[in-house]
């Protein structure tokens, strides 16, 4: 299968400049690669990006993610293997993608205080930019059809 289309980021280079910018700060924030690796799985999964999900198995992969707890990312609610962090974190990257989904807020009050709980400001800040960062990744991605296993 190939892409519509070339990644926009590629076709405007100046688009590719602000994203690695975006994608450094958020690690830069104190949360592990590990857990940022986990967020941007689990936003990929629920938009549907298979571009994403494969870069983001191979990225937890990397920073040493268990096939087990990869494989129960999905069901995260039921699987014994996250932490209470990890779960506050995956709530969080739930209600900041799914935004649609609910009337009023969009990230409720239960959500965000348990994720604060957790984390501090500049914590949540890379959370919130990972997850920021993967569903423009996810939205790019889907629109041009761009396949598993690329890299740009």
């Amino acid at each position: 299968m190939n892409a519509r289309m070339k990644n926009p980021a590629l076709v405007l280079p100046d688009a590719t400049k602000g994203i690695q910018n975006i994608y450094k700060a958020a690690y830069q924030g104190g949360v592990s690669p590990q857990l940022l690796e986990l967020v941007h799985l689990r936003a990929s999964q629920i938009n549907g990006c298979s571009a994403c999900v494969f870069s983001g198995v191979a990225g937890a992969k990397k920073h040493g993610e268990t096939d087990e707890r990869l494989h129960a990312v999905a069901a995260w609610r039921e699987a014994p293997f996250f932490s209470d962090e990890e779960r506050a974190a995956l709530a969080l990257t739930e209600a900041a993608t799914r935004i649609a989904d609910r009337p009023g807020k969009a990230v409720s009050d239960e959500v965000w205080n348990e994720a604060a709980d957790h984390f501090d400001e500049r914590q949540l800040s890379s959370i919130i930019l990972m997850v920021a960062l993967t569903n423009f990744f996810n939205r790019i991605n889907t629109t041009i059809e761009e396949p598993a296993g690329t890299t740009w």
